[in-house]
């Protein structure tokens, strides 16, 4: 049975884009504890921070019950887990920042667990995905599949085919407020 081993979920894991209204974003990157700054010089700073947990699932009186366990440090998963990240954007500026765009590839030995992703509500945030690797997004990937009988037919495409998660925060991220979004991955 293999086991994989998380170290640094921020360093690992947390590869976030901060596209500013200027388009020319000047960014300072600092990953320490699953942190990291992004800086435009003229709105201010953006704080992303990212956590995770891992889903168990309980045996109570006969019920199955959902809890999440944080993940911190060195921890090891194996094949099957399911794994919750929760990624926090905070402008800690004095200034709205708008065209905020958080990224998050999916990572290496990790299956997306599609309709797994949210946001906080009334963020105005658009949820996209890729499947080739980042260069385009759309919110419902497909692909194009050759039936046995020669025809193609477009179906939404698998879990195996996604590649990155995208929240663009297109009106604006107020001054002194934090955007949130969720998404889970199962360890393969």
């Amino acid at each position: 049975m293999k086991r994989f081993s998380i170290a640094g979920l921020g360093a690992i894991a947390l590869i976030a884009g901060a596209t500013f209204s200027t388009k020319i974003p000047v960014v300072a990157n600092i990953f320490e504890n699953g942190v990291a700054i992004a800086q435009d010089a003229k709105k201010g700073q953006v704080q992303l921070q990212l956590e995770a947990e891992k889903k168990v699932v309980q045996n109570a009186q006969g019920k199955q019950k959902v809890a999440w366990q944080p993940l911190k440090g060195k921890v090891m998963v194996q094949p099957g887990d399911v794994l919750r990240y929760s990624v926090t954007g905070a402008n800690n500026g004095d200034k709205a920042i708008k065209n905020l765009t958080i990224n998050q590839p999916v990572p290496r030995g990790m299956v997306y667990v599609v309709n797994s992703t949210t946001v906080n509500a009334n963020s105005g945030a658009e949820i996209t995905y890729s499947i080739n690797g980042g260069k385009t997004f759309v919110k419902n990937p497909t692909v194009q599949v050759k039936l046995a009988n020669g025809d193609v037919e477009t179906r939404p495409a698998p879990d195996t085919a996604y590649t990155h998660i995208r929240w663009n925060f297109g009106k604006s991220v107020a001054a002194s407020s934090a955007v949130k979004g969720t998404y889970q991955m199962k360890v393969r």
